[in-house]
Order: C-alpha cells, then structure tokens, then sequence
C-alpha cells in the first residue's frame, strides 16, 4: 500500500525536471568528448610533430590555466545573468576552439587551441551544478549530479569510439573537426527545451513546488568577499584542488600508459577505455545515490555524505598497485575502480556547494571550488610531465593518486565538521 501511494505521488508530481538533467548530462557527454581527443592522439601527435613528455605537459597546461580562469568568472556571470545564456555562450566558444585543433601545427598552435578550449569548458560544471540546484531540491542533488557526471564517463567512450575510425579513415584533423561540431546539435535542444522552473511551461504546480520545497534564505546576488570569507568554501575548494588533479591524470594519460607499458595501439585502445568508464559510470551514478538514499533514510546530509565520500576514497587506495599488475586486464580493472570512486567522489563533492549555499552563490562556489581543482591540475600536469621524462616510470604517480583523496576528506571535514549552511548576506 505504501509503494502505490509513493508512485502515485510521483506520477502527481511529475519528472520534467529530470528531463533537464538529461540535457546535462548530454552536455556533459560532450565536453569530456571534446577534451578526451588529445589524450588519444598523443601517441600519434607526439610521432608526428617529435613532442617531449615536457611539450606535452605544457599542452596539457595551458588548458588547464585557462580551465582556472574561466572559473574564476563563469560562476560569478552565470550567478549574475542566466544558466540559458552563459552556457550557450561557453558551448560555442569551446566547439569552436575543439575544432581549432585541427589547424594547429605546432606546439604554440596547440597550446592556444587547448587554451581556449578550457576557457570555454569551464563553464560546464558551474553551470550544471546550478541549473540542479534550481532543478531539484537538496534530496534529489547528488542522484541529479551523479547522472550528469556519468556523461564525463559516457564522453571518453564516445570519444574511444570515434576517434580511431575517424582518425584511420581521414586523418587526425578530422577527429577534431567531427568531436568539436557536437556541441552545436544540443545548442539547439538546449534552445528549444530549457526554461527557468518558474517560466517553464511543461512544469506542473505540483512539481514545481516539489522541486522548491526546501527553505531558501535569498535569491539575491552575494558579493565575492561575502563567499570567499567561509569556511564552507573553502573545504570544497580545497577538496577539490587535491582530487580533481587526479581526474586529469587518467583523462590525458591513461592511453599514453597503456601504449607504453602494455603496447595498446590508438586501434586497440577502444575496449580498456570502454571498460574503465564504463565502471565509472557506475560509480557516479552510484556515489550520488548512496548519499540521497541514506539521507532519504533519515541520516542527516552530513552523515550521509560523508559516508559516500569515504566509501569512495577507501576504494581510490588500491590503484596505487596499477603501475606493476600483472596483466593488462588488472591493470585495467585497477583503474577502472578508481575511477569509479573519484566519480562517486565528485557526485558528493559537487553537492556539498548546493548544501551549503543558498541556490544564487551555488555557481560562484563551484566556479571558486573548480579554479582551484584547475590549478591541481596545473601542477600535476608539469608533475606527471617531469616524472615521466626523468623517470619513464608511472609508480610515483599512482601513488599520488591513491593517497590525496583521504587526505581531502579530513581536510573537508575539519573546516566543515557538520556542513553547516553558509550565513552568506544578500548583496544590497
């Protein structure tokens, strides 16, 4: 009996919201499809144009310096003006420089094309993380991101997928032009379906009250110091400088890994690609529905967040072994499984800006938060570059990336010990 009343009231409500998330997703499928290009053509790039580890790196760099500044920014305009306008903006400004690869002929050429092309992706997670922090309310936040952040894994099996063929069949230049035109088919859907919640014409009554059943202190602007002076934004900053470099170290290595140490050419390089995000998928998605359903359950979304984050940093720990498996399929599964917990990481990570924010500063925060995770990656790419030139060795870096995200959860716990909201003032 209790079963057929919550369906009911789901049925009453209605699920347009998640029809957004879709969107998200989506874009988010896109993005990762846009920067995942580079790293499955290093191989090929690095034999064709003589680059360094160093040369590399320094590519990787530049995206991530713009990466850290377009953060810096986007929060604050997105905050200001619209999710609508800033992320059709910030979609074709990196469709375009994704496109730009193809002309690029030396390093200075990439670097420039990669530059631009972080500027324009930083927007993505801001943006999304703010359109389901206006979508959903708080128990619905981390299921919501953990969707839209499976589309990262989603966007480098797109990417494994397409690639190769295209790059055997035209030329590398073409698997540029092909990935980067994808942003301008969702433009259009994005046009054509979002609307704020209160303007949108497919959303009920009844969904639209589920969706602002949480109280909100202020829909007003917060001024940049108001943010910066908490301590709430500073665990997720901080949380995300020592994790989100590890992302970058499986999106832009990973391949080189698997050709150097097991021979996995860019034709072969499809299925250990597939099968390591295809894990974390799993992970995303599951890592935001380990915290919704304990908080749904009555913990308190601490506790219940919290909770995920360990899981997920216990499970990091063993990729520290993936330099020395004994096999290509261990190695695989080893990275495989942490990637599922970083996702699983992020899906919390994300929401802790929408629990302790009001929705109006949730952009500037992540915006603050990933400009921060942008300059971990500045670091470890030079890292990673001088490791690999010096040394030719993966060990140290899987290390790294087993260790830092224990070392972020007690950091994020000692600033925001019961991610208590932010008495952030409304700007007069």
């Amino acid at each position: 009996m209790n079963s057929t009343v919550r369906v009911a009231e789901r049925v009453r409500v209605g699920n347009y919201r998640w029809s957004i998330c879709a969107l998200l997703f989506f874009a988010t499928t896109i993005n990762y499809v846009d920067r995942q290009v580079i790293g499955l053509l290093k191989p090929t790039l690095q034999t064709e144009f003589g680059w360094t580890e160093i040369d590399y790196s320094n590519i990787v760099f530049a995206f991530q310096v713009a990466y850290a500044v377009g953060l810096l920014f986007i929060g604050r305009i997105i905050d200001r003006f619209s999710v609508r306008k800033g992320f059709s903006l910030a979609v074709v400004v990196w469709s375009l420089a994704a496109m730009g690869h193809a002309i690029a002929r030396s390093v200075f050429g990439f670097e420039f094309a990669r530059f631009m092309l972080g500027l324009g992706e930083s927007a993505n997670f801001p943006a999304s993380i703010k359109t389901v922090a206006e979508w959903h309310p708080r128990k619905e936040r981390a299921l919501a991101t953990g969707i839209f952040n499976a589309g990262s894994n989603v966007g480098i099996i797109v990417a494994a997928l397409i690639v190769p063929r295209v790059t055997a069949s035209y030329g590398w230049q073409w698997a540029f032009v092909a990935t980067g035109a994808l942003g301008f088919a969702w433009l259009i859907a994005w046009a054509t379906l979002y609307s704020p919640p209160e303007k949108h014409s497919a959303l009920s009554a009844a969904e639209l009250a589920h969706i602002r059943s949480d109280a909100e202190v202020s829909e007003k602007p917060v001024p940049w110091v108001s943010i910066i002076g908490h301590r709430q934004t500073w665990a997720f900053a901080i949380g995300k400088m020592l994790t989100d470099p590890i992302w970058w170290v499986y999106l832009f290595w990973i391949p080189d890994f698997l050709n150097r140490t097991y021979g996995i050419s860019l034709s072969q390089i499809d299925v250990p690609l597939i099968t390591i995000y295809l894990l974390a998928d799993v992970g995303s998605v599951g890592g935001g529905w380990i915290s919704s359903t304990l908080i749904r359950r009555g913990w308190s979304v601490n506790r219940g967040r919290k909770t995920a984050m360990l899981v997920s940093a216990l499970a990091v720990i063993p990729v520290v072994f993936a330099a020395r498996a004994s096999s290509l399929t261990m190695a695989v599964l080893l990275i495989g499984l942490a990637a599922a917990a970083h996702q699983g990481w992020s899906a919390n990570i994300f929401t802790l800006a929408s629990d302790m924010f009001p929705r109006r500063a949730v952009g500037s925060v992540v915006g603050f938060g990933g400009m921060f995770g942008a300059i971990g990656g500045m670091v470890i790419a030079k890292v990673v570059g001088y490791i690999l030139e010096w040394t030719g060795s993966y060990v140290p870096i899987f290390i790294l990336a087993g260790s830092a995200y224990l070392i972020a959860l007690l950091a994020i716990h000692l600033l925001a010990p019961t991610l208590e909201p932010a008495a952030v003032e409304p700007q007069r």
